[in-house]
């Protein structure tokens, strides 16, 4: 897998998962949402982690600089 995920995207990402989790435990969003939310928000977490988003690799984004 070649990195796709710029810098920018990968803190982005964080900071919308930290936001979901924040959401959820301080019981603002619940139920299914929540569930949806927080399956996304890991997702967001993991591929920040990896710098590899397949959904960009799919349509051929690729925020990453190049050396």
């Amino acid at each position: 897998m070649k990195k796709n995920m710029g810098g920018a995207d990968r803190i982005i990402r964080i900071l919308i998962a930290v936001v979901i989790g924040i959401l959820y435990y301080q019981n603002i969003i619940g139920g299914t949402l929540a569930y949806i939310l927080i399956a996304l928000a890991a997702i967001f977490v993991v591929t920040s982690f990896i710098s590899f988003c397949p959904l960009y690799a799919v349509v051929g984004l690729n925020t990453c600089k190049t050396k």
